[in-house]
């Protein structure tokens, strides 16, 4: 994994702040003082990527409905194929359909 380069401490205090939020308020709070509005939705907008991607959407329909670039589909579609499993693990449990 990429983001073992970075394990540790403080990494871990960032996760245990956001695995603490209880509901979608807070998270848009923590998420609004912590990180820029650019950085929050070119996360969302991967996650969206990830989804259309896992539904079977065309990189056309997908660069059309969410705006993002074709290397970012491309990145997002890499980490699907080859990479840690994150998005497929948070996918299965916010899609009810997707198991």
């Amino acid at each position: 994994m990429q983001i073992d380069k970075l394990r540790g401490e403080q990494l871990d205090q960032l996760f245990d702040a956001i695995l603490s939020l209880k509901d979608h308020e807070e998270c848009y709070k923590f998420f609004d003082d912590i990180a820029t509005m650019s950085e929050v939705h070119a996360i969302a907008q991967r996650m969206q990527v990830a989804k259309m991607l896992t539904e079977g959407h065309t990189y056309n329909v997908i660069e059309e409905e969410t705006s993002a670039s074709t290397a970012t589909i491309s990145r997002v579609r890499r980490c699907l194929n080859y990479g840690s499993d994150g998005y497929k693990i948070a996918l299965d449990r916010i899609l009810p359909d997707s198991e």
